[in-house]
């Protein structure tokens, strides 16, 4: 489908706002890149965790978006996605890193908003990709910031990763649909506040299960064998998982944008 030039504009403003605001450049990768590339990927999830340099080639030769945010010419963040066309096309957003120092600085912001800009420049109105619903800061960034839906509960993903953060520990995930240009999105990317949202039933997050995770194995793995009951149960009733306020996750019915 074509998508107004207006939109296209303005999330190419917004991005370029975004960039600015975290004081980096995004643009897609060169080849020349890659191999930086790889190296941000490995050092967030350890070495051999990154798809090759060959593989990279290619998803980007292909036209799916490899993309690089740099400060004074150094990488500091990485994303990469590709195409999807399971029960319609999108943009699946499978990767994303950024150097220790600058995680919180709004890097991981701006490399999506530059994605959601390409795609909306190529007609396509959806990406989708899928997070940890343990992390509350994932869950805040994605539901809240960036204004991205539940849409289904994943147990066990990915199988057992064994990677530099997720350890021995289970890979369950919420598969997320960010809908580009719905007023529910254009809504977060506002910077508007957050819906007080009917709770059927609620699930209280840690502050940082992370830690937990490093401290408390055995907590944390009771916290997870809790939490997927209770996703999978919520879920099972077609209750939405959103989140509160103080980013604790509320399960409704509500509509997710009653204005759309």
């Amino acid at each position: 489908m074509s998508v107004a030039e207006q939109s296209v504009t303005e999330a190419y403003r917004l991005a370029t706002i975004a960039a600015a605001s975290a004081a980096v450049t995004v643009r897609t990768a060169e080849p020349r890149d890659l191999d930086g590339i790889i190296g941000l990927f490995e050092r967030t999830w350890g070495v051999g965790r990154s798809p090759d340099r060959a593989m990279l080639l290619a998803l980007d030769f292909a036209g799916n978006p490899v993309l690089l945010a740099t400060q004074h010419g150094k990488p500091v963040g990485a994303t990469l996605g590709f195409l999807g066309w399971t029960d319609g096309v999108h943009l699946h957003s499978h990767m994303a890193a950024v150097v220790p120092w600058h995680r919180g600085g709004g890097v991981g912001y701006a490399l999506k908003l530059f994605q959601r800009a390409l795609c909306l420049e190529q007609g396509i109105t959806e990406m989708r990709w899928t997070f940890d619903p343990l992390i509350r800061r994932n869950a805040h960034f994605n539901l809240v910031k960036l204004g991205a839906e539940v849409t289904g509960f994943l147990p066990d993903f990915y199988g057992r990763l064994d990677d530099v953060i997720s350890g021995s520990d289970r890979s369950d995930r919420f598969e997320v649909r960010w809908s580009l240009d719905s007023p529910r999105v254009l809504h977060a990317l506002a910077g508007g506040p957050v819906r007080d949202w009917t709770a059927v039933t609620s699930w209280p997050l840690d502050v940082d299960f992370e830690q937990l995770r490093a401290d408390d194995p055995v907590g944390a793995a009771r916290r997870r064998e809790d939490s997927r009951l209770v996703f999978a149960e919520a879920l099972g009733r077609e209750l939405r998982p959103e989140l509160t306020a103080d980013n604790d996750y509320v399960f409704t019915t509500d509509a997710s944008d009653p204005r759309g």
